[in-house]
């Protein structure tokens, strides 16, 4: 049994699913993109731009538990073109280049020709 995590102002998603899962001390967050509140794509050509909206969103998901940037402790990420891995990883560092979680990274098309990136995440709420 999980409890599904819809923060306040959540974009609504484009396909059934929640944001989040919450299974005991374990948060699973869906693959999210760059959709705004209305399902329309947003920072189309922009991978930075995409990738903190991204991120953004997925902290919104793990702070409505509770939770923290910190308590991320693996991403699978998706990017649409290969061309975009640095200015990807250049954002990403932002958020998470002091400790680091896991992660998986891998290139593929996404539900969407103008999106660049999708990013999944798992959290760890318990106690060390």
């Amino acid at each position: 049994m999980f409890t599904p995590i819809i923060p306040e102002g959540a974009p609504t998603p484009i396909a059934p699913f929640v944001p989040g899962s919450r299974v005991g001390d374990t948060l699973y967050v869906a693959g999210m993109l760059a959709l705004g509140p209305n399902g329309e794509s947003l920072h189309p050509g922009d991978v930075k731009a995409q990738t903190r909206y991204v991120i953004d969103e997925i902290i919104r998901v793990v702070e409505a538990t509770g939770g923290t940037l910190a308590d991320i402790c693996y991403n699978v990420i998706i990017l649409k073109n290969r061309a975009d891995y640095a200015a990807f990883n250049e954002v990403y560092a932002e958020y998470f280049g002091t400790n680091p979680p896991a992660r998986y990274c891998i290139i593929s098309e996404l539900v969407r020709d103008e999106l660049l990136v999708e990013i999944a995440a798992t959290a760890y709420l318990g106690k060390p």
